[in-house]
């Protein structure tokens, strides 16, 4: 099927609804795209509000509706689930000078990159905030109630935009975000590939620094394994409960022994993340 916009690379039937991966021109990126979308059996009736999920590194559009087992609870709610990939991709992209897992290709951050190369190409806040949910509710049958939630990279990636976005969703969730990416390697080895070497440019892609300084509006909802192997050095979930502490958020940050970074630990909660969202969605 070939939209005005859209171009349909497969389709499946899932729990009464389907599952969709697209491909399309993104503007802001300077590329060709895939992305996933999981339409609940709703949509056949009428339009339905969105969770966006975003992944993290090295993942991605379809780790998510492969592994974490999301489908069947969205279907039951009504929730749209959108996957976009995590970083520009195609020719002409640039990578990391290294290869390395941690920069370039399938590793966005999520953030409007300013040094050049990456600038051409890596703008994927833009491209999440506003190119894909305009391009998607003009095609698809979504309302504009979205939600955000992500692991990891992605997990930083939806806690930065939902709280520098508070008008563009009601609720935010994420599984081991990367919380304070300013202070981890990960991070720093990113913010500075992409933003340069003012520091000062990098705290808006920090959900510590975020949380701390902002009036939070929005529903948190934040999963941390204990026995992550990145917990504590790259994730930092201490600087985001002292940072919601601080600025007064009742965030809901729960702490689970004995559970990694996988995506076993996300199938694990995943319903209750669904169930949170469609709270604020579904009204």
């Amino acid at each position: 099927m070939t939209t005005s916009a859209l171009t349909k690379v497969s389709e499946q039937l899932c729990f009464g609804g389907k599952q969709i991966r697209f491909s399309h021109h993104a503007a802001v990126l300077n590329c060709q795209m895939q992305f996933s979308v999981f339409l609940p059996p709703q949509a056949e009736a009428g339009k339905v509000p969105a969770l966006y999920w975003l992944s993290g590194l090295t993942c991605t559009d379809e780790n998510f509706s492969s592994k974490a087992g999301a489908q069947r609870v969205a279907a039951e709610l009504g929730l749209a689930l959108i996957m976009p990939d995590t970083s520009p991709r195609g020719e002409g992209v640039p990578d990391d000078a290294n290869g390395a897992y941690d920069f370039g290709l399938g590793a966005g951050f999520y953030v409007n990159a300013t040094e050049l190369p990456f600038a051409t190409h890596y703008q994927m806040y833009d491209y999440i905030v506003s190119e894909l949910p305009a391009l998607l509710e003009a095609e698809l049958p979504l309302t504009a109630q979205r939600a955000i939630s992500g692991h990891s990279m992605g997990g930083h990636g939806a806690l930065v935009i939902g709280l520098r976005n508070p008008e563009r969703y009601r609720s935010i969730s994420a599984f081991s975000p990367i919380c304070n990416p300013i202070n981890c390697a990960w991070g720093i080895k990113a913010l500075t590939g992409y933003l340069g070497e003012d520091k000062a440019n990098w705290q808006q892609y920090d959900a510590s620094v975020l949380l701390a300084t902002k009036d939070s509006t929005l529903p948190i909802l934040v999963d941390q394994g204990l026995a992550d192997n990145f917990y504590p050095a790259q994730l930092q979930t201490d600087s985001l409960i002292k940072a919601a502490q601080s600025a007064g958020v009742a965030a809901e940050i729960r702490l689970h022994e004995g559970y990694d970074h996988s995506y076993y630990f996300i199938a694990s909660f995943i319903e209750q993340h669904l169930r949170f969202h469609a709270q604020h969605l579904l009204f």
